[in-house]
Order: structure tokens, then C-alpha cells, then sequence
């Protein structure tokens, strides 16, 4: 089985962070200390918007996204692709990279779905783990390689 990430754990990962961070904020200002409140009141969202913009790069890097070769022969073609991702999974952005080169290379169309704010789309799709890449009827879950998703790909076409 490939690894994935499920969309439960992701978010109540979500959920319990923001929790915390109120939970905090009222300590500090129950405690009555001010600087620690503004310290934690600033320096939580710039973190967490840092982590975010960065978290892709170090997850492929540390994954090995780029490592993945792609397939030798695939043609092109005309497919629709849907790619389902959650934020703090570090396994989408690796298979994000991939699915980016293989439409340099075979040129299907790329339709990217985040469902970090939106679980009623994964509920609706029964999506319980991430990342997901459907191509016709056909659906990928977890961490595939280049040569995995060229082949459901190409299967997406032949349907």
C-alpha cells in the first residue's frame, strides 16, 4: 500500500493547532503577560504562513520527489486529471512535482482541488486519504510514482 496521509488526522491536526493557540492566548492574558501574548499572537501566524509557503519544497526534498524518474515512453493526451491535496501533507506536494512534469511530457490537462477548507468536497468524492489523482473513472491514492500515475493516465484515455 502507498503512504497517504487521511484526511481525518490532517484535520484534527488543524483543528487542535488552532485550539492551542487560543487556548494560549487566554493563558497569557489570564497570567497577565502581555509580552508573551503578543509575542505568541504574532509570531504563531507568521510561522504557520512561513511553514506553509516553504513546506512543499522541504517535503519534496526530504521525500525525494525529484528523485523519481519519469517513464521512458508515454504519449500524449487529451485526459482530464484531478489531483486532490490537504495542506500539511507531505506527501501531496511530492506527487504534486510529479504529476507537473509528466504534463510537461504528456500533456494532459491538470485540475488541482486543495481540501483544506472544503471537506465536504472530500466527504462528497469519498475521499478519506490524500493524495488522490482520478483520471476518467479511475483514482490513485497516496504517495505513487511518475510511472504509476503516466500508467493511470494513460488507462484515463483509453475509457
Amino acid at each position: 500500500m502507498n503512504e497517504s496521509c487521511t484526511t481525518q488526522r490532517l484535520y484534527f491536526t488543524w483543528i487542535g493547532n488552532a485550539i492551542l493557540y487560543v487556548a494560549l492566548l487566554g493563558y497569557f492574558a489570564y497570567r497577565e503577560k502581555w509580552p508573551a501574548f503578543v509575542i505568541w499572537l504574532l509570531f504563531l501566524p507568521c510561522f504557520r504562513l512561513a511553514y506553509l509557503r516553504f513546506f512543499p519544497r522541504l517535503s519534496v526534498w526530504r521525500l525525494g520527489g525529484s528523485g523519481d524518474k519519469l517513464p521512458a515512453s508515454v504519449g500524449k493526451t487529451q485526459v482530464d486529471v484531478t489531483y486532490y491535496y490537504l495542506l500539511g501533507c507531505p506527501y501531496c506536494p511530492v506527487v504534486s512535482e510529479r504529476l507537473e512534469a509528466l504534463q510537461k511530457q504528456m500533456g494532459f490537462h491538470l485540475t488541482k482541488i486543495d481540501l483544506t477548507f472544503k471537506p465536504q468536497v472530500a466527504a462528497s468524492k469519498g475521499i478519506r486519504s490524500v493524495p488522490v489523482v482520478e483520471a476518467g473513472r479511475e483514482r490513485l491514492v497516496g504517495n505513487v510514482t511518475s510511472e504509476e500515475l503516466a500508467e493511470l493516465i494513460a488507462r484515463g484515455q483509453a475509457a
